[in-house]
């Protein structure tokens, strides 16, 4: 049976609540005794600590995970170690396949602290810094054609990330997205959800069914958010109108990819990884 469009409507939220979500959305990650020995599997030499992000490979298909412990790849093998271990606060698929990441060197690693914006070219196996060495950890970044953004503490966007303008943004983003086309820019805030079709220069709201914890392009026309409550939300039509879908728990990161069968979400749930092909209805664990 078809799910009912939720109403697009401005969230309206008591003061405790907002306070609560502000801190949800602005908390900064840090290590912890349990990251320290939390492991991918016991086959892997090196844990992996807090996952910041997850996305697909658009080559191998294979998940990635970008972690406290360094960039892992999930395949049919399992869950295996890639690269240096370097603490990848923010994390992205570039449109040439490249990845980039922002954070903080680990041991025995040649780069500066924090690491400013790096980029891998070998499938994450080395990283090579490309700006702000020294200066700036993107907790948050995205990349699409023409366009990186990340947020350090101030908005900054450029068309390749060898170079910034600081941009203004009405509030601290918690994660941002950018189109398949590179046309728009997306952000979560404890204000709601932002966006941008100038590359950060201006922003207006998107009205959504409840407050937005994170959000992700399938492609030019498909998001794919998650609500604090932890209801898994799609719009088809660039965030015009929106569909609540099944109920996948506090999720602190998405990816969602159309394919030839639907939507492939990928979803960073507490310190696992799920998967879900029917909207949340059912969640699979993949690591």
């Amino acid at each position: 049976m078809p799910r009912r469009p939720a109403a697009a409507r401005p969230h309206r939220i008591a003061l405790n609540l907002a306070t609560a979500v502000a801190a949800l959305l602005l908390a900064s990650c840090g290590s912890t005794s349990q990251d320290a020995d939390r492991g991918a599997s016991s086959a892997d030499a090196r844990p992996m600590g807090h996952i910041h992000a997850v996305a697909s490979d658009p080559g191998s298909g294979d998940v990635l995970l970008a972690t406290h412990g360094g960039l892992f790849r999930l395949g049919p093998s399992g869950t295996t170690p890639v690269g240096p271990a370097v603490d990848l606060m923010g994390f992205a698929v570039a449109p040439d396949g490249a990845y980039l990441a922002s954070g903080h060197p680990g041991p025995g690693t040649d780069l500066d602290q924090p690491v400013g914006l790096i980029r891998s070219e070998d499938g994450g196996q080395s990283w090579a810094a490309v700006s702000r060495a020294g200066k700036s950890d993107f907790h948050t970044l995205t990349v699409g054609p023409g366009v990186v953004a990340g947020f350090d503490g101030a908005l900054r966007v450029g068309t390749d990330g060898s170079s910034w303008q600081q941009r203004p943004i009405p509030a601290p983003p918690r994660t941002m997205s950018a189109s398949p086309s590179g046309d728009r820019l997306l952000a979560t805030t404890e204000q709601g959800l932002l966006s941008s079709e100038d590359q950060g220069r201006a922003w207006a709201p998107v009205a959504t069914p409840d407050l937005l914890v994170t959000v992700e392009w399938a492609d030019d026309d498909t998001l794919v958010g998650v609500s604090v409550t932890g209801t898994l939300v799609i719009s088809e039509d660039a965030g015009g109108t929106w569909t609540a879908g099944g109920s996948v728990g506090q999720a602190s990161a998405v990816s969602a990819t159309r394919t030839a069968d639907g939507l492939d979400v990928l979803l960073v749930v507490g310190e696992t990884v799920v998967r879900t092909t029917d909207l949340g209805e059912t969640l699979e664990r993949v690591a």
